[in-house]
């Protein structure tokens, strides 16, 4: 990520092709607040997620506002879009999951962001998206068992993941061309910077050399923690916040961030939405770096104010992907490439599982 230099993370795309038919908002500014709403809906993932959202978020926009947050989940996209697409969408802001926030942008579904409200001064160049929130960063990185790779001898990055002689033992891959396709080719030496556009003839042929020795492909982000605990694998590609769970809990989990896949969770607001003020306003709240910090402390996903690490205990920053020395050890994730690739990529992936 390079100090967040480099390819533009997941959830932050270029302006794309706007459809026709919808109206265009009105964006309204800081000086002509309307009047409080009873309350507003905040649509998330559920789970643990929300409920810190509703110590940390929610509450302060409670205390500073007095406007009561309703959240709801799942993330759905085609809801979204037949919110929108209706005029009434019942969401204030929404998550956006994936590569949805390029499509959301492209067709027109998001209010665009009120600078005059968000001010995202404190936030990295490439994060300061017109229509798009970016809330937090994660990182897809190598778990591995502290008890099996003692004193730092665990693989360094994917190269040595790839190496079974120097580093035996059985290994989980998520199932999925995202992430693995890179993986490949940072394992058969190809620099983090030429990465893009992805070779996926290289990156196929070095998946077989490691594929026997893979014998979990997970398909949920708790599998490759729960398989490295359980001692069903030694090491294991895996959403950081996972493996930074279990390390806080004294689990023998630990994690390498060199060739880390780097991504960010990403909010918006349905366009036309009757309290689009207070959704401006909502989001203006989650940029506040001391409040980001609590779902950085929780769930290892720090936020993008340059100074939410400031509100973070120290021996945490080792476990974080955005902490100095993690940082310039990984690379985002290339959202222009996967949107145009990502059914090629699949097809291909799903051929590949299917060889015996």
């Amino acid at each position: 990520m390079g100090h967040f230099a480099g390819r533009r993370p997941w959830l932050l795309a270029a302006g794309g092709l706007v459809t026709t038919g919808l109206a265009r908002p009105a964006l309204v500014s800081a000086q002509t607040a309307p009047p409080k709403p009873d309350r507003i809906v905040v649509n998330a993932s559920g789970g643990s997620m929300n409920s810190i959202f509703r110590r940390s978020y929610f509450a302060a926009f409670e205390r500073r506002h007095g406007i009561r947050v309703q959240d709801t989940s799942p993330v759905d996209f085609g809801k979204l879009r037949a919110m929108v697409e209706s005029g009434n969408p019942e969401w204030t802001v929404t998550e956006i999951g994936g590569q949805d926030a390029v499509r959301a942008k492209e067709l027109n579904l998001l209010e665009p962001l009120d600078t005059s409200l968000i001010d995202r001064s404190e936030y990295p160049e490439t994060a300061r998206d017109s229509h798009v929130l970016s809330s937090s960063a994660y990182s897809t990185a190598l778990g591995f068992r502290t008890d099996v790779f003692r004193d730092g001898s665990h693989p360094k990055g994917w190269a040595e993941f790839w190496d079974v002689r120097r580093f035996p033992g059985p290994r989980s891959l998520r199932n999925h061309p995202v992430d693995n396709l890179e993986f490949a080719l940072l394992a058969d030496g190809v620099p983090m910077e030429s990465l893009y556009p992805l070779d996926m003839d290289r990156a196929f042929r070095k998946l077989d050399q490691i594929r026997p020795h893979v014998t979990v492909w997970w398909t949920t982000g708790a599998q490759p923690a729960q398989l490295l605990v359980d001692r069903e694998v030694v090491l294991a590609s895996g959403w950081n916040g996972r493996f930074y769970d279990l390390t806080r809990r004294g689990a023998p989990i630990a994690t390498e961030f060199a060739g880390g896949s780097l991504k960010t969770g990403a909010f918006g607001i349905p366009r036309g939405t009757r309290q689009a003020y207070w959704g401006q306003r909502f989001l203006q709240l989650m940029t506040d770096p001391e409040l980001q910090s609590v779902y950085t402390t929780e769930m290892g996903y720090p936020g993008l104010n340059r100074r939410t690490l400031s509100f973070v205990p120290a021996e945490l920053h080792p476990l974080l992907p955005t902490s100095p020395g993690n940082l310039e050890k990984q690379f985002w994730l290339d959202v222009d490439w996967w949107t145009i690739h990502a059914a090629a990529a699949q097809e291909r992936w799903n051929r590949w599982m299917l060889r015996r």
